[in-house]
């Protein structure tokens, strides 16, 4: 497994603030750009890519996690700059008993059977807060190989999107735009155990939860120290 981490800071074209401040509509669009076209559909899953907006005290910056760097040549004049490494030294150090701080931007739901939507008027996708979204991510972490030791959560706002539309005009709705897409988001810190080496090296590989192609599950781990 070969991943690599690339920052991309913004320079000072109004396109590249608008799209990771407010642009939320085409940024997963803008990073898939970085990448060859060859994959087509897949091209997200066959690059392995996740990424996260990271708020910085110079501005929001861009993460992007993928199993080859981006080309930079494929950003507009003055859009940014990209700054990129290996994460493999991270992951083969991984070891049983190591203590990680994480950050996850993650979208976490519960998905109601149908006798419990009809009862409850529920629809089939319920966003998740506070403490049951907490709850949520300790479940996540598990399947991850992680024992969370310290955990701060915090809304973020949910990313909204449109399908691209399709060849069927009547399958879109108004002014040729596709169905809406909406993902709602929490952003998870804290630091936690290592349990399981491999699983959590799937699990930053392939990303946690729902919503990946629009700026959630990309799981990032630092060393801590053992707080124990």
């Amino acid at each position: 497994m070969t991943l690599w981490i690339t920052r991309l800071t913004p320079g000072p074209a109004r396109l590249a603030q608008r799209e990771l401040g407010t642009g939320q509509t085409s940024l997963h669009r803008r990073v898939m750009s970085l990448f060859p076209d060859e994959a087509g559909d897949q091209a997200r899953s066959h690059y392995a890519v996740l990424y996260r907006i990271e708020d910085t005290p110079r501005g929001a910056h861009l993460l992007i996690q993928s199993n080859q760097p981006p080309t930079p040549d494929k950003l507009p004049d003055g859009y940014g700059t990209l700054t990129s490494r290996p994460l493999d030294p991270l992951l083969t150090a991984l070891a049983p008993g190591r203590v990680v701080h994480y950050r996850c931007t993650a979208s976490p739901v519960r998905k109601p059977g149908s006798t419990t939507r009809t009862l409850y008027n529920l629809p089939a996708v319920v966003p998740l807060n506070g403490a049951a979204a907490d709850e949520w991510w300790q479940r996540q972490a598990d399947q991850a190989g992680l024992k969370p030791l310290t955990l701060h959560s915090h809304p973020v706002d949910a990313v909204r999107d449109h399908q691209q539309p399709t060849t069927n005009p009547g399958a879109n709705t108004r002014a040729g735009r596709g169905n809406p897409i909406r993902h709602h988001r929490v952003r998870f810190d804290g630091t936690a155990t290592v349990i399981d080496p491999q699983l959590l090296r799937t699990a930053i590989h392939n990303g946690i939860g729902r919503g990946k192609a629009y700026g959630c599950g990309l799981l990032s781990i630092a060393p801590a120290p053992d707080t124990a």
